[in-house]
């Protein structure tokens, strides 16, 4: 057992490397990949350490002491603070590239989340196959370590920051804040919310989990558990603000059918607000023109972004090239119950591949126009066509 694994969760004191260079079972991640490329590198950044404490033990334990998943090549690196992209960037630089499909070193990210760019294509005109849809991002507060490294007191403020910015939101996006069940860090629900409250979220998919798989837990995001976690929604329950999982904030907009103009609208109206409140606090959101936002994993840079919707398409889905043609189009397939879970009925979770290199508004025209094609393709079935000539010039929509 590495020096790293004999830790469950380490508080952020525990940072000291191992002298010697650790060995690597069977492990499928991109870290390890990296490492035993350039086995030098360990030596050069294992004494580093950035202004906020994080080495690079706090961000390779996960790694490490992890074989990685069986069918998907997990990262196998996190952030401890926003420094950590710097301070390590001998090791964060290749591990990105590799994740992402290439990203050069003085590659540029753009951001834009203007949504009157967006293409005025239709989803699902007939209302027949898109059952819900959805957009999630996430967000970091600058100045502030990550939840891998950070401590007790600084969780809470984070908290504490980040709620007082999501109490100020006024019209379709007013709501109130849900601490998990448990955590004593909210003094207007002290025990944070109801059993009932959290059958409530459970039951519609928004609630949360405690981590209890070995790449979250061995990472640090598990410490104080419950303490500091909770749920923001606004009032018509269509906008969600996860605090203090993986990441300091998860932002989901989402609702039935496929108007997913109003989904990133209402998503970009709650980023704007929260945003400037964090400003008028002296703080700010995560950000570096190479790296976009900034968040724990690697694998969310740039846009963090992920839309998607749950789309009914039995016949297409059939077919055996349709997770490869769905990657030509710049497109992830899930099943319904998420990742490795298989189709229920023909029901599929498909959105954005890509996080980082493309802006907010690139990634989503991406999502929309894909699936109205796949939509149009699944219509054409039903009608007893042959789809088989167009499918195989499927590809990302060149004006993306």
């Amino acid at each position: 057992m590495s020096t790293f694994a004999k830790r469950k969760a380490p508080p952020s004191s525990e940072a000291t490397c191992p002298t010697s260079f650790p060995t690597f079972p069977s492990t499928n991640n991109f870290l390890t990949d990296v490492l035993k490329k350039q086995p030098e590198l360990y030596k050069s950044l294992k004494d580093k350490k950035t202004k906020l404490g994080v080495t690079l033990g706090h961000c390779i334990k996960t790694g490490i002491d992890n074989k990685g998943h069986p069918m998907i090549k997990t990262v196998g690196l996190v952030a401890g603070d926003e420094e950590s992209y710097e301070l390590f960037a001998e090791l964060f630089e290749p591990v990105i590239s590799a994740r992402h499909g290439g990203y050069a070193k003085d590659a540029v990210h753009p951001t834009d989340l203007d949504v009157s760019k967006l293409t005025d294509t239709k989803i699902d005109p007939t209302g027949k196959y898109v059952l819900t849809s959805r957009c999630r991002t996430g967000r970091s507060v600058r100045g502030f370590k990550l939840p891998p490294v950070t401590d007790f007191e600084e969780r809470r403020k984070v908290e504490a920051l980040v709620v007082k910015g999501l109490l100020s939101m006024e019209g379709d996006l007013k709501g109130d804040y849900f601490p998990l069940h448990g955590s004593q860090s909210y003094a207007p629900k002290p025990n944070g919310m109801s059993i009932e409250k959290e059958e409530e979220l459970r039951s519609a998919g928004n609630l949360f989990q405690e981590p209890d798989s070995t790449l979250l837990l061995s990472s640090g995001c598990g410490r104080h558990w419950p303490d500091a976690r909770g749920i923001f929604h606004n009032d018509d329950a269509n906008l969600f603000v996860w605090i203090n999982e993986e990441d300091q904030m998860r932002i989901v907009s989402m609702e039935k059918g496929d108007d997913i103009k109003s989904i990133i609208t209402r998503f970009a109206n709650g980023t704007q607000q929260i945003q400037k409140v964090l400003q008028a606090e002296g703080a700010d959101f995560m950000h570096s023109e190479h790296l976009g936002w900034i968040l724990t994993c690697p694998s969310n840079l740039g846009t963090g972004l992920r839309a998607g919707c749950m789309v009914k398409v039995p016949l297409f889905s059939a077919r055996p090239d349709f997770k490869a043609v769905c990657g030509k189009m710049g497109l992830q397939t899930r099943g319904s119950a998420g990742v490795d879970s298989a189709s229920t009925g023909g029901t599929w979770d498909i959105s954005n591949a890509d996080r980082l290199g493309k802006s907010e508004v690139q990634l989503v025209n991406i999502f929309i126009e894909g699936v109205a094609q796949i939509i149009r393709w699944e219509q054409a079935l039903e009608a007893g066509e042959n789809i088989d000539e167009q499918v195989a010039k499927a590809s990302l929509p060149a004006k993306y």
